[in-house]
């Protein structure tokens, strides 16, 4: 068998794969919505209608904010939890990746629990101050699940890119007189780089496409995942449902494609 026939004989399940569950469906989709009553001019009706501009906005924000504090969050606890070795440490770091093994739906769950009408929360407020804090049926409920799975894959990514650091370049920066700051800010977090572009991509794209949280949560947020739903099912505007469906997933593939990008530019950079 020549090397030739090996390696298409190796990559040819790939193909299949990549054609059957990823192209084939992505075709229909993107045809399904240029057959409603506009044709094609629905992707354009979609582009320019205000409600669903202004849920892709929020959708956007939403999953921007939820990047920028699980990327803060994540890259302290990953570092601390990289450089140090205490008791307990195996266990702290099972309970941050406990989250994982939920679905969404259980994620959003538990934040009523923690600040529905009957929550925790609004519990303990209400004993307090005599007055109820809900907010989990509100963009900051959201914002709270999302948080929670998005934090502990993010920080087993950090862990194990700040394990491999060197700890010279630290060391020599602070011999050269450069405070903690300055060693956070020229040394750590350049060393991290590509590790926290793919993992905030990841989460980007993750809070963008989050469905069961959302449909837990979302009574009262027009976010685009639950808008793709409402059209498909209470208003049986398939054409619709599908374009936003192509354009959610365009614009993630857009921002995983810049990330990954950038990222490889730092891998090579740094190489």
């Amino acid at each position: 068998m020549s090397d030739r026939v090996a390696v298409a004989a190796l990559v040819s399940p790939a193909l299949a794969f990549l054609l059957a569950f990823f192209l084939l469906p992505l075709l229909l989709m993107a045809r399904a919505g240029a057959e409603g009553p506009e044709g094609v001019a629905t992707y354009v009706a979609i582009a320019t209608d205000t409600r669903y501009l202004a849920s892709l906005a929020r959708t956007v924000g939403l999953a921007a904010a939820t990047t920028v504090a699980t990327l803060l969050i994540s890259t302290v606890a990953g570092v601390f939890l990289a450089r140090n070795r205490f008791p307990g440490r195996r266990l702290l770091t099972a309970l941050l990746t406990l989250p994982l093994a939920f679905p969404g739906v259980v994620v959003g769950f538990m934040v009523i629990l923690l600040a529905g009408r009957q929550g925790v929360i609004g519990t303990a407020t209400a004993a307090l101050w005599g007055e109820r804090m809900v907010f989990a049926y509100s963009f900051a409920g959201l914002f709270v699940g999302y948080l929670y799975f998005s934090i502990p894959r993010t920080v087993l990514t950090v862990m194990a890119a700040a394990e491999k650091l060197d700890p010279a370049l630290e060391e020599a920066a602070r011999s050269c007189g450069a405070a903690r700051w300055q060693v956070v800010r020229d040394v750590i977090l350049p060393g991290l780089k590509g590790a926290l572009l793919a993992a905030g991509a990841i989460c980007f794209a993750t809070a963008m496409g989050a469905f069961g949280t959302a449909f837990t949560l979302a009574t009262d947020i027009d976010v685009l995942p639950m808008v793709i739903y409402a059209e498909f099912t209470l208003g049986a505007n398939i054409a619709a449902a599908a374009a936003l469906s192509f354009l959610l997933g365009a614009i993630t593939w857009i921002i995983l494609a810049v990330a990954r990008t950038a990222a490889g530019a730092t891998v090579a950079a740094a190489g």
